[in-house]
């Protein structure tokens, strides 16, 4: 039922605002195109000789690599806008495998009025802490959460400003996460509602549930504490449409700048498998400290990581001799370009 009224309000919409539209576009001048993106390599050792953190990206170990290159184009005319970003590597090709290519964002918008706004198409998740680009996130390597998580969801969403402090999107999205076209049918409902409380201090209450997706609530906020310190929070809890299981988690992310150039941060995170089938839930912990050192458009992020699992017997981590062992630690060093 909320699919359908979403879809009848979207539609009636766009038949009450064409004529609208098309005045604008005439009477307005055209807003410039905006170019930006972004090109990061790195070199990850893991100390046992061998990969054994398995989030996402930074898989390679003992190597010089390459993540991706990002080219985003965006433009706005009148109320109408849209966004097309596509990239290209290996960072890319896990987060959807294709050949050669993957597409990030492709949506267009359109204020409806001053307060409400629609957009329809293939957009980055707007649920979780961490996104796929590394210019959009402090650490390099990535939380149990973000791998978990939905990296984009395809469809349609209004989105409220009902003040300058709080606001509320709802949309329907295709029934499963990180693919260009539905499995079935467009069945998952998602919602966000943003409040800002104070100044510098954003909270991101996020729904996203369908009979095939499945049903993730996540609250997502950061707080600018003081020009110097920033704190950061994640936690989610999933579980899948059919078959039990899904999971459940919590990131912090503590973040101070030394220096105009040089910021350090923190992640912290708890990342438990719910119990499936009768199996004991297992859960694995993680700290990472990272650094930010800006030289104009390059930011270099050297990052030391540790991860452990709370019971050995479901670890899935090897010492240098392929024993099984209940932690691993890697160092990472990083480059990022953005433009």
């Amino acid at each position: 039922m909320k699919k359908k009224l979403l879809l009848l309000l979207l539609t009636a919409s766009a038949f009450t605002y064409t004529a609208k539209a098309q005045d604008t576009v005439k009477t307005t001048a055209d807003a410039p195109l905006v170019v930006y993106g972004s090109v990061d390599t790195y070199y990850k050792d893991d100390f046992s000789g061998h990969s054994n953190i398995n989030t996402s990206f930074a898989s390679d170990n003992n190597s010089i690599s390459i993540g991706m290159i990002d080219l985003g184009l965006k433009k706005t005319v009148g109320n109408a806008s849209f966004v097309g970003e596509l990239s290209f590597g290996p960072r890319s090709d896990q987060s959807i495998p294709t050949s050669g290519y993957h597409i990030q964002n492709l949506y267009v918008s359109y204020n409806l009025t001053p307060k409400l706004s629609a957009t329809a198409g293939y957009m980055s998740t707007y649920i979780g802490y961490e996104v796929i680009s590394p210019t959009g996130n402090f650490n390099y390597s990535t939380s149990y959460l973000f791998t978990a998580g939905p990296f984009q969801n395809a469809g349609f969403k209004l989105t409220y400003a009902f003040s300058d402090k709080v606001s509320l999107m709802a949309g329907i999205f295709n029934d499963q996460w990180n693919a260009y076209t539905s499995e079935h049918d467009v069945s998952t409902f998602g919602a966000q509602l943003t409040v800002t409380p104070v100044k510098n201090w954003t909270a991101y209450l996020n729904l996203a549930t369908g009979p095939t997706s499945g049903t993730i609530f996540d609250l997502t906020t950061a707080y600018q504490i003081t020009t110097a310190f920033k704190l950061g929070l994640n936690g989610a809890d999933f579980t899948p449409a059919h078959g039990g299981g899904g999971y459940d988690g919590v990131a912090l992310y503590p973040q101070v700048a030394v220096s105009k150039a040089v910021t350090l941060g923190l992640r912290g995170e708890y990342f438990n498998s719910k119990s499936i089938d009768g199996n004991p839930s297992e859960h694995v912990s993680e700290v990472t400290l990272t650094a930010n050192i800006k030289a104009g458009p390059l930011t270099f992020i050297p990052e030391v990581r540790v991860d452990s699992f709370g019971d050995k017997s479901y670890s899935s981590f090897t010492d240098s001799n392929l024993q099984p062992t209940k932690s691993a630690s890697q160092f990472v060093l990083a480059a990022v370009y953005a433009f």
